[in-house]
């Protein structure tokens, strides 16, 4: 049950060490160039805690997930995949909810022209799009279903390329780029909001499997006063008229009391790849 704290105006909150911004991590996955977005979100964040938030932006999980490990960053928001392989050093701080819930699916996606592939073993030989090495939907996915077929994910599609992010993957398959590509729901179903011709030109052959969505994550090291306070604060917004907005332009329902429980598919899912030595784990 999604779990929102407060219960109409959330009251501004003050971090111990006010002076000292709060570092938190995104990648492009989830704020696509939405640079505007990311200012007021910000904007938002500072005057609920009354302490400066730096935001730091990197092109791939990988440097969010170095940055965390150096203890340069406070908080981070997480692809799944990155979570589970490294969640004893992290804290589960917040899951999104999308749709209702605190899942996401991951969708198979082909040029809309394509009306035959139903699913990744009509993709043999084919040339397909991955988003980067630390994604679940974007990598670990698709060769996972490849591994089921029996087959080797290195040598079942005739190539294969890393766009960088899940909006490069679409449009390297609305473009003819690529045959196929393996994306985040949300991100997919977000982007046919904002762009509608570039997701109009895709088709979606399969609803894969459901993952929990991307969660945000705190360093070990962060005090509990400050990750408790941050915490209400994301848990209210959804309760809170300016949190609102924020929440429908990030397509969101809100954030919600994460669960392990949520991680767990994307657990196994990474366990059984490591015991059959996936050369990208």
């Amino acid at each position: 049950m999604m779990s929102f704290l407060g219960l109409g105006l959330l009251p501004d909150l003050g971090l111990a060490g006010a002076g000292e911004p709060l570092r938190f991590g995104l990648t492009p996955i989830f704020l696509q160039e939405r640079h505007a977005l990311i200012s007021e979100l910000r904007a938002y964040l500072e005057r609920k805690l009354q302490r400066p938030v730096s935001f730091q932006v990197r092109d791939s999980s990988h440097g969010i997930l170095e940055l965390m490990q150096r203890q340069q960053l406070d908080v981070a928001w997480l692809c799944d995949c990155p979570y589970v392989t490294t969640h004893p050093e992290f804290r589960l701080l917040a899951t999104p909810w999308f749709q209702g819930r605190p899942y996401y699916q991951a969708y198979l996606i082909v040029h809309g022209q394509d009306i035959k592939t139903r699913g990744m073993a009509d993709l043999k030989g084919k040339v397909f799009a991955y988003t980067d090495a630390y994604s679940n939907v974007g990598y670990l996915t698709p060769r996972y279903l490849v591994r089921q077929l029996g087959e080797e994910p290195n040598g079942f599609h005739r190539r294969t390329f890393f766009t960088r992010s899940p909006r490069k993957s679409i449009e390297a398959v609305a473009e003819g780029v690529a045959d196929a590509a393996a994306v985040n729901s949300y991100i997919w179903e977000t982007l046919q909001l904002q762009s509608p011709a570039l997701t109009g030109m895709t088709r979606v052959a399969g609803r894969l499997a459901e993952f929990g969505f991307p969660p945000l994550v705190a360093h070990q090291t962060l005090s509990e006063k400050d990750f408790q306070s941050l915490r209400q604060v994301l848990l209210g917004m959804a309760r809170d008229p300016a949190g609102q907005i924020l929440l429908r332009q990030m397509n969101l329902d809100g954030f919600g009391d994460p669960s392990p429980a949520y991680y767990r598919n994307a657990e196994e899912m990474v366990r059984r790849m490591q015991d059959g030595r996936d050369a990208g784990l």
